[in-house]
């Protein structure tokens, strides 16, 4: 009798293990190969991380001896809160600026609640069945803010952790509360794509409930990583295509930033053929009156998930729209450090008409000064009436000026309101023996100096400062993602 147990027991055992193997071969042969994913971003390639370290290097030596001089000089950060440094009244240390200048190209999901962003990750980084997959499911499931990012192990960080840690990013984001990071997390871990990328989950967008329940200002939120992404995916799937209140606010905030916007219709392995034209004429009809380019979007239809696709459906059509999505994160991942140099160049643009203006200012209010004169009110008709005084037209007459740079007339008032003309120096003033003058350092910086290292490194030298007849500083600039 026992050894008819004993029996029984054995058999039962090996028929237990014989369908844990049937099951685990049956999961292997519907997971999608993923070679072409490494294939299309190159991830087995490896890097010249020493010209790169030296670009990034240069770049910063510039930004610090040309354009932060007269970027603390004028107080440009209480004017611009979207730029490199961190919000107004913030004392900010060099490793915290050169935090942004070295960060990764920065790739934001944005999109209705369970469309499938946080899937995509998981697909992308090969997440998926593993204790370290992001957490999907039919209901909303991201409430956080999750930035994943390389690190030597795997670990999570904390909004708290992120915003306090200078060798970070981050730092700007303690301006939207405790509240906020508490829905912040960074999920670090070693990955070749993470090395060149960093990633930003996003919560899903859900029309019903009112901004302010979430505890936080989750506009301004989007603004801060919206103003900061390389790329930006905006994910839709066939059952959420309406625009509602809180959707339409959300692209109101992409405009101006149609060319890193990348639209995916996800999950389209889930319609018949006809369907999914009408699905996809449907979802034009809504982000129609929301995109306000002379071009139509692009419009990437796929199904982003480990599993293979749905039997009877395009699969080549599905396979070669993720393939040109890939091209396109690549092409980011690749010109990330040109990307780099000009975002700093048009930073440095926009720091020198800021001082010009501000000098403007300065020398009006002393010429129109005199004994008698009340100050406040001879400095508050000038600021409520610039044009008067042609404060604006006499900077569009500078060279190298563009009257669609020139920001807002209204906001100087703010500027001034906080920061008294009386504490500014004009620029002539701004100038010493040893270290020359604010202005000529920029407008080198501008003109010279980052147009040069531009070129050093798109004509595969290395990177050092030169002149602008050296480097051919009048190329014509290309698209940023517009394929050839």
């Amino acid at each position: 009798m026992k050894a008819l147990v004993s029996v029984c027991c054995v058999l039962s055992l090996l028929l237990l293990i014989t369908a844990e193997e049937e099951e685990e071969d049956v999961l292997t042969s519907i997971l999608r190969d993923r070679s072409h994913i490494e294939e299309t971003l190159r991830l087995a390639s490896e890097e010249n991380s020493g010209d790169y370290a030296a670009a990034l290097e240069k770049l910063r030596k510039i930004y610090h001896s040309s354009i932060k001089p007269m970027e603390q000089a004028y107080k440009y950060n209480e004017l611009r809160q979207h730029e490199i440094s961190a919000y107004p009244g913030r004392t900010l240390g060099d490793s915290a600026t050169d935090g942004e200048i070295t960060s990764k190209p920065m790739v934001l999901f944005l999109g209705p609640w369970s469309v499938g962003k946080s899937s995509m990750i998981n697909y992308l980084l090969g997440l998926q069945d593993s204790v370290y997959q992001l957490y999907t499911g039919a209901e909303p499931t991201t409430s956080e803010f999750t930035v994943i990012m390389h690190g030597e192990k795997i670990r999570s960080v904390e909004g708290i952790v992120m915003a306090a840690d200078s060798s970070r990013s981050f730092s700007p984001l303690e301006k939207f509360g405790q509240n906020f990071l508490e829905k912040l997390i960074g999920i670090e871990m070693p990955h070749k794509l993470l090395e060149r990328v960093t990633f930003v989950d996003t919560p899903g967008i859900i029309e019903n409930r009112k901004q302010q329940e979430r505890g936080y200002p989750f506009n301004d939120v989007c603004q801060w990583f919206i103003d900061r992404a390389d790329l930006i995916f905006v994910v839709f799937d066939p059952t959420k295509l309406d625009v509602g209140l809180e959707l339409e606010m959300l692209f109101r905030q992409l405009k101006g930033r149609e060319s890193q916007i990348r639209i995916i219709l996800n999950k389209a392995d889930s319609l018949a053929t006809q369907d999914l034209m009408r699905v996809y004429g449907a979802l034009f009809w809504s982000l129609a009156p929301l995109i306000n380019v002379t071009e139509p979007p692009r419009v990437y239809v796929s199904s982003f998930w480990p599993y293979d696709y749905a039997p009877d459906t395009s699969r080549e059509l599905f396979k070669r729209e993720e393939i040109s999505l890939l091209e396109d994160l690549n092409q980011v991942i690749e010109n990330r450090l040109e990307n780099k140099i000009a975002f700093i160049r048009q930073h440095g643009i926009r720091v020198r008409i800021h001082g010009l203006l501000v000098d403007r200012y300065v020398q009006t209010f002393k010429e129109k000064m005199s004994f008698f004169s009340d100050p406040e009110l001879v400095f508050k008709e000038i600021v409520d009436d610039p044009d008067k005084f042609y404060i604006f037209k006499s900077i569009l007459a500078k060279t190298n000026v563009s009257k669609f740079d020139l920001p807002n007339r209204d906001a100087y008032r703010d500027f001034f309101g906080i920061n008294p003309v009386t504490s500014f120096k004009p620029l002539t003033a701004q100038c010493s023996y040893m270290g020359g003058c604010l202005l000529d350092k920029i407008e080198r910086a501008i003109t010279a100096d980052l147009p040069g290292l531009l070129s050093s490194i798109n004509s595969g030298k290395n990177p050092v400062l030169s002149s602008c007849e050296a480097t051919g500083c009048g190329e014509k600039p290309k698209n940023r993602y517009r394929r050839n």
